[in-house]
């Protein structure tokens, strides 16, 4: 049996980016039961790639009953729904086998690791604010992607004079803003840069000098999204919810290193049932954006453990 529910998780505070604001993530709960064994999965449904609740609840009851893990890789493109069932077999698999995903997999034994803590699109005041409260963070991810955002930038630098500072710039730049800000973002040592324009409309990426590296983000989505980002990205964010689950993530992982690619595996605002198979595949990863469940008022029974050693894998009684 293959069960959708939609659940809301209240955050702790609005989170904002260039395209809008948020109080709650809303998400799909998908339990697939078979011989009385459970495994589940978490997607959500993302408005920018077309997506919506409904939308991927159709996807996800359009299944037969007994899809396997293979033959869902073609049944449903990338994207939110088949991340959650792919998800949700994986954990079937594992519980049915005794094993942890991991094995099953045919990885190592996996780590804590550092997570990027994601400040949202504020007023420059309020940015610096925030900065300081996670000053003690190892590294920051500043929401931009608007044509005043020197002011923000400087801000966050104050706040948090020491921490590592990552830029999302949501599609939110033209390459004249973007060529304009570089020699700043380098002057106040700034890490990366990710998506600075358009998915669509980043040509310009393979012309404009690169100075800091930059990440693509709706820009990739899967293994086959990959050929076309090169030579305008150094960097690629791999979501579940975009490459379609686990299955997929790995693969891209594994292609996105044979092209030469930097990875960043990141997450959509979720509980920690969808971090936790990002876990696995976060553990080659160059930046690991899982910070979700750490943006929500109150999170799933037998979530993450977060500590100063960063994300650690998720026990069987949460997933895998």
């Amino acid at each position: 049996m293959i069960a959708v529910t939609p659940e809301t998780f209240a955050l702790a505070q609005t989170f904002t980016i260039s395209r809008g604001s948020k109080t709650h993530a809303h998400v799909l709960t998908v339990r697939i039961t078979r011989g009385g064994i459970t495994g589940w999965g978490e997607c959500v449904p993302y408005a920018r790639y077309g997506e919506s609740l409904e939308s991927v609840t159709a996807q996800i009851e359009s299944l037969p009953e007994a899809i396997t893990r293979a033959a869902l890789q073609s049944a449903l493109p990338p994207g939110a729904a088949r991340n959650a069932v792919d998800c949700a077999l994986w954990d079937l698999e594992a519980k049915t086998a005794g094993r942890r995903v991991w094995e099953l997999a045919g990885l190592a034994a996996p780590g804590p690791k550092v997570v990027t803590y994601t400040l949202s699109l504020d007023t420059p005041e309020a940015m610096r604010a925030m900065a300081a409260t996670h000053a003690h963070r190892p590294v920051l991810k500043i929401k931009l992607g608007t044509p005043d955002d020197m002011p923000r930038l400087e801000a966050v630098r104050q706040g948090a004079p020491r921490a590592k500072i990552l830029i999302d710039a949501n599609e939110g730049w033209t390459p004249e803003i973007y060529t304009e800000l570089a020699p700043h973002l380098l002057r106040l040592g700034v890490a990366l840069v990710e998506q600075p324009l358009p998915a669509g409309a980043d040509e310009m990426l393979a012309e404009i000098a690169r100075p800091l590296p930059v990440c693509a983000d709706e820009s990739c989505f899967d293994a086959a999204s990959l050929p076309a980002l090169k030579g305008k990205y150094d960097m690629v964010n791999l979501k579940l919810d975009k490459t379609g689950g686990l299955t997929e993530a790995l693969r891209t992982r594994d292609e996105a290193a044979r092209l030469g690619f930097g990875l960043m595996v990141g997450c959509m605002v979720g509980s920690s049932l969808a971090m936790a198979p990002a876990v696995l595949v976060a553990q080659t990863a160059d930046e690991t954006d899982l910070d979700g469940p750490l943006l929500l008022a109150q999170d799933r029974d037998h979530p993450l453990r977060y500590d100063a050693h960063g994300v650690h894998p998720s026990t069987p009684e949460l997933w895998g």
